[in-house]
């Protein structure tokens, strides 16, 4: 058998390491769990990545660089900035991620005690609001929306996005899966001036 290249046994690392995660939650997944996984022993992880934080971050920025760019090319696709933006909220809260919500939520917890983490969190959050940023002001240049803020338009939006997809994770029984899509495109279509609806299709 052939042996595994430095990139490929990082990206074996960091499989297991999402497998873990998945289960357990980024804050309690440790070098010993990821080690188990892969049948191997810890002295391996650790020749590969300097710390757990550094393992974390790469898991989450798999994940979350994965959806963001499903969003992207999916939102190129369409034909003018309403469909752009109605496929953004659809996409960015999709009913069968829960799990990968729940890694944001886990992200976002441990950032404080993780600088790897957070750094990872803070670019992909901006990267996402960058790319709802760009579909508005997409849409102000064709005089299909109205706002005189489309930095803070598209925060807000995100904001409430972010909210209810939480929790849906967290709670529930308390949000309906289908809420975070019809509750964010309502807040979306006030935002930005369009008629109550429009983006629910």
């Amino acid at each position: 058998m052939a042996r595994l290249s430095s990139l490929e046994r990082r990206d074996r690392i960091i499989d297991a390491a999402l497998a873990v995660a998945r289960r357990k939650g980024l804050a309690t997944t440790t070098v010993r769990d990821v080690a188990t996984e892969m049948g191997t022993s810890s002295g391996l992880i650790h020749h590969y990545f300097d710390s757990m934080d550094d393992v974390l971050a790469e898991v989450f920025e798999r994940v979350a660089a994965h959806d963001l760019e499903l969003s992207r090319a999916e939102m190129a696709t369409t034909p003018d900035p309403v469909a752009a933006l109605a496929t953004f909220i659809r996409t960015y809260a999709p009913i069968d991620r829960d799990w990968s919500f729940q890694l944001w939520l886990d992200a976002w917890a441990e950032a404080a005690r993780r600088p790897r983490l957070q750094a990872a969190s803070r670019r992909l959050n901006l990267a996402w609001v960058a790319l709802l940023e760009d579909a508005i002001r997409a849409g102000l240049a064709s005089g299909q929306f109205r706002s005189l803020d489309p930095t803070g338009a598209a925060w807000r939006i995100l904001a409430v996005l972010d909210g209810l997809a939480l929790q849906v994770v967290a709670h529930p029984t308390v949000v309906a899966r289908g809420d975070v899509e019809r509750w964010g495109a309502a807040v979306a279509e006030r935002e930005l001036g369009l008629d109550p609806g429009l983006l629910a299709g």
